[in-house]
């Protein structure tokens, strides 16, 4: 038995991912450092059909890395969000205020 048959035949769901290409072209986005990339692989997941159970079995099986139905997984778990590289600021920036939209 080949490795593809065991994973088409343990989850069906995947053949109905927006991200199977077939060529494996969007590996990169998916599995990718840079915040941007991040943030697009999650906005690309929000489409998918089949985006519950894709996190449900990264989840079940401990992905170590990457965006799996529309969540950034480090081992295993869920991380809220992914800070830039290297060292945090030494002091908290101020909160921007929004605009708040003026009703006519």
């Amino acid at each position: 038995m080949f490795a593809l048959d065991l994973i088409t035949t343990e989850e069906p769901w995947r053949a109905d991912a927006l991200c199977r290409d077939g060529a494996a072209s969007l590996v990169e986005l998916f599995f990718s450092e840079q915040l941007d990339d991040i943030a697009a692989a999650k906005q690309f997941c929000r489409a998918c059909p089949v985006r519950e159970e894709c996190l449900d079995a990264a989840l079940a099986r401990r992905e170590p890395w990457g965006v799996w139905g529309g969540e950034l997984l480090a081992n295993g778990k869920v991380l809220a969000q992914k800070r830039k590289r290297g060292r945090p600021p030494k002091v908290r920036p101020e909160p921007t205020e929004l605009p708040v939209p003026q009703i006519a």
